[in-house]
């Protein structure tokens, strides 16, 4: 168990300087039954004449008794004919207006755009992967340059991933067993250990505002028993996160998995829950199973969680997921699709898909759609974006992945406006009969 935080005895006021030696390790304490948590009993005389008790307590304690001031959840209003919400996730680093969706920064950059650029487009919060940072510059790296807010240039919040999801991309490349995961570089073959306490290690180097456990994520066809120990495997390992902890300005995730069974992500809720997470994604879906199969999972596992915390769909994904998994009760997500997309030619649209390069829009003066504002759509015409791939300038993809998630960020503002006048259902509605 680490230790080594000091909080002044409640007996005592806060408004008496620690010195120097450890004036970045000291916090007010609150009235809290100590008992084993105590560690050590400090004390140094103040002002030439009183003795200061301090006491150094475990990491633990002071995890699971002080609140992160920085960080808060709110709810501000619950669609009442579904589980649609907004709410407010407060962070060091700025606030997330909920249901909010994250572009992905894989290796601490949102491919082909510049953080001024997402930040036009209406990003809120980032995304990076623990795995591939870990590999190249590596979280020493970062750390040396002071974190990924500072590596990066992006000012707001960011979450990282465990790495648990290239368990399942990265299957034929890895090992596992109950202590880690080995994977072999896709890069030069060598090899990365990432075991439960490793990848928090990692993330903490990082510095990301929000954390997640290290999981692991099965196909979704695996068998019954392979699901099972995914799951046993999965709590286990975030019992070993919530211990290695050891920085207190970081949001740690659990993640339920238990593919698309009901008794699968009951168990798994079941083990997480007691563990007091700040948070707890569903992981495991959009992995190949049907659309409809997703939504009845998210039916009956996001009621598992806590209405208090933020509820995040990993990897997910399509506008129509985003739109289901909102009115059941969904408040984060990610996904590579409109970036991804958006270097292969394809725009979002309030009318559907665009494939550019069809030919149809070779001399359309259009702009790629009519109700959007962002930047891209009110200075360049569908047929100059076509003559961009065409031609295989690099303009092309820069600008359709920056429609892109300019696209969903309205989507998601428009949508919590909506659950604010009790007219999600209406909401989904309209968008599907626009996108027809």
């Amino acid at each position: 168990m680490g230790c080594g935080l000091l909080v002044f005895h409640p007996k005592f006021s806060s408004s008496i300087e620690p010195p120097p030696s450890v004036n970045d390790r000291w916090t007010s304490c609150l009235e809290f039954p100590l008992e084993e948590s105590v560690v050590e009993e400090l004390s140094w005389i103040q002002d030439g004449t009183r003795s200061v008790t301090v006491l150094l307590v475990t990491v633990r304690f002071f995890r699971e008794n002080f609140s992160v001031s920085a960080f808060s959840f709110h709810l501000d209003a619950v669609d009442p004919r579904t589980g649609a919400r907004v709410g407010r996730l407060e962070t060091p680093h700025g606030v997330v207006e909920t249901p909010a969706f994250m572009p992905v920064g894989t290796l601490a950059t949102v491919k082909g755009l510049t953080p001024e650029q997402l930040q036009r487009a209406g990003a809120q919060m980032l995304l990076a992967n623990t795995y591939h940072l870990a590999l190249r510059p590596t979280s020493d790296v970062v750390a040396e340059l002071g974190g990924l807010h500072k590596f990066m240039n992006w000012d707001g919040p960011i979450l990282t991933d465990s790495g648990g999801f290239q368990v399942f991309s990265l299957a034929s490349s890895r090992k596992i067993d109950d202590d880690k995961v080995v994977f072999r570089s896709h890069i030069d073959g060598s090899l990365l250990e990432l075991s439960p306490e490793r990848a928090v290690l990692i993330q903490e180097q990082l510095g990301a505002d929000i954390i997640m456990c290290l999981d692991e994520c099965p196909a979704h066809d695996a068998s019954p028993e392979k699901m099972t120990a995914a799951v046993n495997r999965t709590t286990h390992w975030a019992a070993r996160c919530r211990e290695a902890q050891k920085r207190t300005d970081q949001l740690l995730f659990g993640i339920v998995q238990g593919g698309t069974s009901k008794s699968l992500r009951e168990l798994s809720a079941k083990g997480l829950l007691p563990l007091n997470f700040p948070g707890y994604a569903v992981g495991g879906l959009s992995v190949g199973e049907e659309p409809s199969a997703m939504y009845t999972t998210l039916e009956f596992t996001i009621p598992l969680l806590p209405s208090d915390r933020p509820r995040y769909l990993m990897g997910v994904g399509r506008p129509i997921d985003i739109l289901e998994g909102v009115l059941r009760g969904v408040d984060l997500f990610d996904c590579v699709m409109p970036t991804r997309n958006g270097r292969n030619a394809m725009a979002f649209t309030s009318q559907g898909g665009l494939k550019l390069r069809n030919l149809k829009y070779r001399t359309d003066p259009s702009p790629l759609d009519p109700d959007c504002d962002c930047q891209v759509c009110r200075q360049f015409s569908r047929a100059y974006l076509r003559h961009l791939f065409i031609a295989g300038e690099m303009l092309g993809p820069i600008l359709l992945s920056w429609h892109n998630i300019a696209y969903y960020q309205r989507m998601l503002r428009d949508l919590r406006d909506a659950i604010r006048q009790g007219k999600a259902t209406e909401f989904r509605e309209a968008q599907m009969r626009r996108s027809k």
